[in-house]
């Protein structure tokens, strides 16, 4: 075994010496680094480098940005040949549904297979095998990644060092911060409203069987912004693509095959196929969503306004209020928002919904607001009461205010410093081979370059 990789080195080694420094009139592509058994190729930093001055990235000369850009890929390389030596694997199983996954997403975006593999200038078995090697690369090198941090952690005297070690002049400005609570009514879908939707699918469905078509009245009736306009073609999607019962509905479809009515979270539907290639259809659909009742809403209103009176009135403290009159989900957890970007439940103003901005620019903290309209996470209208638990000035951070964001910083850099260190270690021992045109580059870590 350790013979066959030494020999797949020196055969590397070669391509590399003949590439790199071969003098040829028009060069497309060649080897500029050797990582162990892995290689780099100047296409690579190229790409790489495009997309960063596409992205609007100015700073420094083109050379010292490729500089940059392969040290960050003799890093990656690094992890890779750590992950050979560690006999680091992933199965073929992960990689393929996540391949999957990026074929589907990307079928989406580009509308059909044709489209995709029109636009890689590939087959489809070609995107896939590159997809393989990226994503199987990947999930190699995140594993090195997480070894490689795993021991790192942050004590409340490591998160006071490093408050204390940044200059005083340096320490960063954190933006007005809100913690905001909601109490949630949804008023009901009656019976009746159900019912009535689904005679309104029934009869649509009866006039396609009798002729007309499918994408015309798709075009006047969906309730599917997003497909309606197309005639409620969908494009091709694989399975998981969508909801159970819409799924289940259209993969037993035949061709130009019209589906019963079917009830999802989304309303009421009925089904198309349009065509199957393999694991993915294309199919349309003519949506039409369940309403809340005017009468509904009201009654929703009503109720929260009345709850809102019971706070304000000190008789139910909100929490209370929450857990016992609330419809929403997030009940368990008093009813705070969760922020999406970080998933804590503190926001800065700009990252608010508008519509939640205007109404707590209103509020002072622990005050309730007046029943507020809402869209659920299905579409649905209903009410909803909001207050601010907590709000912060825009201030320099402070070990008092902003500890979960000062422990945050600290983390990050013990990460950087267990990288680095690890780095430091391994790029001195492994076998490291740089072409001429970048032996010049001024490099945070010593390589260990042969010559």
């Amino acid at each position: 075994m350790k013979l066959k990789r030494i020999f797949a080195i020196i055969a590397i080694v070669t391509i590399c010496n003949t590439i790199c420094y071969a003098q040829q009139q028009q060069v497309i592509d060649k080897v500029v680094a050797v990582v162990g058994s892995n290689i780099i190729l100047q296409s690579e930093i190229e790409e790489q480098y495009l997309q960063y001055r596409l992205q609007g990235g100015v700073k420094g000369s083109a050379s010292s940005i490729r500089c940059e850009i392969l040290e960050d890929l003799l890093f990656r390389k690094l992890m890779l040949n750590q992950a050979e030596l560690d006999s680091i694997s992933v199965t073929d199983e992960q990689i393929d549904s996540e391949v999957e996954r990026y074929v589907r997403y990307y079928v989406s975006q580009l509308g059909s297979i044709e489209k995709l593999e029109k636009y890689y200038d590939k087959n489809i078995a070609e995107i896939r095998d590159d997809l393989h090697k990226q994503l199987k690369e990947k999930q190699l090198m995140e594993e090195v990644q997480r070894s490689i941090v795993s021991g790192v952690s942050a004590t409340p005297s490591d998160v006071r060092d490093f408050y204390r070690s940044i200059p005083r002049d340096s320490i960063p400005m954190v933006s007005a911060q809100y913690e905001i609570a909601e109490l949630v009514k949804k008023p009901p879908i009656t019976l009746d409203e159900k019912l009535a939707v689904k005679d309104e699918l029934y009869n649509i469905r009866a006039r396609i069987l009798k002729g007309e078509r499918f994408s015309t009245l798709a075009r006047i009736y969906s309730e599917d912004p997003g497909s309606a306009t197309k005639g409620g073609e969908l494009g091709f999607q694989g399975r998981g693509d969508y909801v159970p019962e819409f799924e289940a509905a259209a993969f037993a479809l035949k061709e130009g095959e019209i589906s019963e009515v079917i009830e999802t979270e989304y309303g009421f539907h009925i089904i198309q196929l349009i065509e199957r290639r393999g694991d993915y259809i294309n199919v349309r659909h003519i949506l039409r969503t369940l309403k809340v009742s005017p009468e509904a809403l009201q009654q929703a209103y009503d109720e929260l306004d009345h709850i809102a009176g019971l706070i304000r009135n000190d008789s139910i403290t909100f929490d209370e209020a929450v857990k016992t009159y609330s419809d929403e989900a997030d009940k368990v957890n008093g009813g705070l928002l969760v922020n999406e970007i970080d998933g804590s439940t503190l926001f800065n103003a700009e990252d608010l919904d508008q519509q939640v901005s205007v109404v707590i620019n209103r509020l002072q903290v622990g005050e309730v607001s007046d029943p507020v309209p809402m869209k659920t996470s299905d579409g649905k209208d209903a009410y909803r009461l909001l207050i601010i638990k907590k709000k912060t000035t825009p201030h320099k951070a402070n070990l008092k205010d902003d500890y979960a964001l000062i422990q945050q910083w600290t983390m990050q850099k013990q990460r950087q410093d267990a990288i680095n260190k690890w780095i430091k270690a391994k790029s001195t021992k492994a076998y490291v081979k740089i072409c001429e045109d970048y032996q010049d580059c001024d490099f945070q870590f010593d390589w260990n370059i042969k010559q």
